[in-house]
């Protein structure tokens, strides 16, 4: 399965990563909202949550988050203000290393995404205004990578 690799600048407000975001097309189209968690957790993706998007920029300095839109559309900016923007919907996979900034820009009303992190870790929610970078990319250092991916 491929991926579009999206590579997103580092040292801004929002850290971003040296590893791409990267964005899986209907990768899991057709499976229910527990078929999708079972399918995570079966490849170390867990601690998930069932919700929309932030529609303010936010990252994840102690996590690697991976994001699957079960239902609906939403058009997500990535890497910060000067990201980049993508239409995702029903079945998309989303990887998101930690320190990549996020962003919902519009989604229709019957948006549900699956999120879920890499060996379970807990996660934080970073805000560019609110958040030292610094201490943040220190945080970002620490997350080990994931084994598997979400979207095999």
């Amino acid at each position: 399965m491929s991926a579009e690799e999206l590579s997103l600048p580092q040292g801004g407000r929002v850290p971003n990563s040296a590893l791409p975001a990267c964005l899986y097309r209907a990768a899991l189209r057709g499976l229910t909202p527990p078929q999708i968690e079972a399918h995570l957790a079966a490849r170390g993706w867990s601690n998930s949550w069932r919700n929309g998007i932030y529609s303010f920029h936010h990252y994840h300095s102690t996590a690697h988050e991976v994001l699957v839109v079960a239902r609906g559309h939403v058009t997500v900016t990535l890497g910060g203000e000067d990201g980049v923007q993508r239409t995702v919907e029903a079945g998309d996979v989303l990887v998101l290393p930690a320190g990549t900034g996020h962003r919902n820009d519009g989604s229709s009303a019957d948006l549900l995404v699956i999120g879920a992190y890499a060996g379970g870790r807990a996660w934080d929610t970073c805000r560019p205004d609110r958040t030292d970078p610094d201490g943040a990319r220190r945080r970002i250092a620490q997350v080990p990578l994931w084994t598997q991916e979400p979207a095999g």
